[in-house]
């Protein structure tokens, strides 16, 4: 098949998946692995895709979001190091903010403290949470439909019941200028509440949110720790700003 094709059935899949996997694109064309590793990484030096771990995305907007269903394909392995070293630094008896998201959605299996409080605004993590017998307190508010978080005044509201000796970040953006970004408005006032309310502060973020900003700002690189993995980003310039904590794969 020739390269012109394979392009459009990639692109028109991407197009109506806005995620697809290596996998996928291997059946659909009838290519092998190397080629389709070629034409993904001519399309995005074309800027027609961005290649993620193990497929492909489409570029988005910077007020775009992705869904939840689209986050759960993307760096699942860096997210689970992450989550997993996340879960380790919490202490018996802490009460923890965990925000919505896949990589905080990660955490709960590795949860073993019996006596800790979990407040959250992501429902998606809810029924985990009560599965393992964890005390929990959801937040009101606004139901995004693509993610699942509780956002808006009634997720403000209550949250100004609590205070948290942690807190667990996800987070669309980090760059060294522009700090730590989201696309939703509404959301990044949420984020920023929570990290006001607590004593230790952490961003849990894989390598594909480093250099990238989104829509709304909330917070700079000093504001909070980051948690991620190592990998070939230069974390020297994140490092001077905040405390970067990579770990293994």
């Amino acid at each position: 098949m020739l390269f012109t094709l394979r392009q459009e059935i990639i692109l028109s899949l991407i197009e109506k998946q806005k995620v697809v996997s290596l996998e996928e694109l291997v059946q659909e064309t009838g290519s092998s692995e190397s080629t389709i590793r070629r034409d993904l990484d001519r399309l995005e030096k074309a800027k027609k895709l961005k290649r993620i771990h193990g497929g492909a995305s489409r570029i988005e907007e910077k007020s775009e979001e992705p869904s939840i269903e689209e986050k759960t394909l993307r760096n699942m392995e860096e997210k689970q190091a992450i989550a997993q070293y996340a879960a380790s630094i919490i202490d018996e008896h802490e009460c923890i903010y965990l925000d919505a998201g896949t990589t905080t959605l990660q955490m709960i299996p590795h949860l073993k403290q019996s006596q800790l409080i979990v407040v959250t605004n992501g429902i998606q993590l809810v029924g985990p949470l009560v599965e393992k017998g964890i005390q929990t307190y959801l937040l009101g508010g606004l139901i995004k439909s693509k993610t699942g978080a509780m956002i808006g005044n009634g997720a403000i509201k209550s949250l100004e019941h609590y205070r948290f000796d942690k807190c667990f970040i996800g987070i669309n953006g980090i760059h060294e200028e522009w700090g730590y970004t989201t696309p939703d408005p509404e959301e990044s006032i949420l984020k920023q509440k929570v990290l006001e309310l607590s004593q230790e502060r952490f961003v849990v973020a894989d390598p594909s949110k480093f250099g990238k900003s989104t829509f709304a700002k909330v917070a700079s690189l000093q504001e909070a720790s980051i948690i991620t993995v190592k990998s070939n980003i230069q974390l020297t310039s994140y490092e001077k700003k905040t405390i970067v904590k990579a770990v293994e794969l």
